[in-house]
């Protein structure tokens, strides 16, 4: 008589749990990993710990339900082993569970105006009726305070079971929160790396956000111990990359792109945005001056394969606005209010194709080697 596995889990059929009334192949005690050579049968038994007392009943009637219904000189005895189940991994806990979602906006390097488009994204978006949070993540250069005319203010604290919980500062219908709104805006903040790093997740976990539709972190340019920081803190839905035209800015959002898509970190690129597309004069609305070139992000993001969301001009009314804390989103009847209203509608599409086409952002795991 041949043997098979089959046969092996049908006669186990007949071994009850002593103490859970149902057979051990119900429970899933019989691992996959039943051997036949021969006459010979090995396999193993799955139990929750080591010292469990059911063991040796279990293996004893597990041997007579095989000598019976398989029989013919099948050699059993001594060949059953007790394996320990793995302990299931704990659920990880979302850190902010009314967030709906989180989105990066980051730049490969200085100078691009990712600040600006964050900020302006940010006031589109309330203004389309979204609840939105703004998190300065650029902790040695924060410039939310001043794009939102809030240097001088401080966020409250309340007591929510017996510990200090942070109010952020509310401005345009946006909810923020800035390294800034903490450290005197004269002085430079010198931080050691695990620092820096320690304050963002505090500032992030110790935040009484509420319930967000958006919530945008303004990264740091380049990629640092921030970003991987940021990652490995919050479950983030996708990313926005911030370039203009010139060649040298081109060439670093290729890095932060790479920096989003690599396989440690794996979150989806929503899309390019190239900022200062083209100068137009105030006084020639209808003329465009391509100072840093043309269509630089444009093709780029042909390039690399992720979407165009927004070609945002230069003109006099963003710089002001920024330096006096009016963002020029504000005004939606200028062309660049229309710029980022078109782009905050893109980034609202964008996620909601993300969010039917791909799974639950996690937050990245790292191990210590």
């Amino acid at each position: 008589m041949s043997f098979y596995p089959q046969l092996v889990l049908d006669a186990l059929k007949h071994v009850k749990h002593p103490g859970k009334g149902k057979t051990i192949v119900e429970l899933e005690m019989v691992e996959d990993d039943i051997k036949i050579d021969g006459k010979r049968i090995t396999f193993s038994l799955l139990f929750d710990r080591p010292n469990d007392p059911m063991i040796p009943s279990i293996k004893k009637a597990c041997v007579q339900a095989i000598e019976t219904y398989i029989g013919d000189g099948v050699q059993i005895e001594g060949n059953i082993y007790v394996k320990i189940k793995p302990k299931p991994k704990p659920k990880a806990t979302k850190l902010l569970p009314q967030v709906k979602n989180v989105i990066a906006v980051a730049s490969g390097k200085g100078g691009v105006g990712k600040s600006t488009v964050t900020s302006n994204l940010a006031v589109a978006l309330a203004k389309a009726g979204y609840k939105v949070g703004l998190f300065d993540a650029d902790i040695f250069g924060p410039s939310v305070p001043k794009m939102f005319k809030t240097e001088q203010e401080r966020p409250l604290l309340d007591k929510v079971n017996g510990k200090d919980i942070i109010i952020p500062v509310e401005q345009y219908g946006v909810k923020m929160l800035s390294i800034g709104y903490f450290v005197n805006p004269n002085d430079a903040t010198v931080w050691r790396g695990a620092m820096a790093t320690n304050a963002l997740r505090q500032l992030i976990s110790e935040c009484n956000w509420g319930e967000l539709d958006y919530l945008l972190l303004d990264l740091p340019p380049g990629t640092s111990d921030i970003h991987l920081t940021l990652v490995q803190t919050l479950s983030i839905n996708g990313a926005v990359i911030v370039t203009t035209p010139q060649d040298v800015a081109l060439a670093d959002a290729i890095k932060g792109v790479s920096m989003f898509k690599s396989k440690s970190i794996n979150v989806p690129i929503l899309g390019l945005v190239e900022n200062m597309a083209w100068f137009t004069p105030a006084e020639l609305p209808e003329n465009k001056y391509y100072i840093f070139g043309k269509d630089g992000g444009k093709k780029l993001a042909e390039e690399l394969e992720v979407p165009l969301l927004s070609q945002i001009p230069i003109v006099q009314s963003i710089r002001e606005g920024g330096d006096g804390g009016e963002p020029a989103a504000l005004d939606e009847n200028t062309a660049t209010g229309i710029a980022f209203t078109d782009l905050a509608n893109k980034v609202v599409a964008a996620i909601e194709e993300r969010n039917s086409t791909l799974p639950p952002t996690q937050v990245v795991e790292t191990q210590i080697k």
